[in-house]
């Protein structure tokens, strides 16, 4: 379980890093600031809405489940790749979010339209950082 913690917690770093990178590239390498088609930005903000919601169903069916049957039995496999698969899924979701910005950055729009994308992928991945399963008091 430890094993497993401890490689999370790099996958999690490592794309926290990359969504510094993104704002990095974007605002080095990205075009200078034009219109955008607000239908663009509309329709990556209803996406990133339904990113949010499928973060937290996949955090629900995955992660909870596999973390309240790894409280009790830490040696199930099962249950440790569906854990490890669900945290996995989550961060690959908010590093869409992140992506979104990137491409709103490099369609033309500026660093306050894109950086709200960033900062949402950035802090929902900070926030889901992988945490030892424990029994639920009740």
């Amino acid at each position: 379980m430890a094993r497993s913690i401890k490689t999370l917690r790099t996958v999690q770093w490592a794309m926290l890093f990359s969504i510094l990178l993104y704002i990095g590239v974007g605002e080095i390498l990205g075009p200078r600031i034009r219109h955008v088609e607000p239908a663009l930005s509309g329709v990556l903000s209803t996406l990133a809405v339904g990113i949010v919601g499928t973060i937290f169903v996949v955090r629900r069916t995955l992660v909870f489940r596999a973390a309240s049957t790894l409280a009790t039995q830490p040696e199930d496999n099962i249950s440790l790749n569906q854990w490890k698969t669900g945290y996995i899924a989550t961060y690959a979701l908010c590093e869409a979010l992140a992506l979104f910005g990137l491409l709103l950055r490099f369609r033309g729009s500026g660093l306050q339209q894109s950086l709200l994308f960033y900062i949402g992928g950035f802090v929902l991945l900070f926030f889901f950082r992988p945490r030892q399963p424990a029994a639920q008091a009740s």
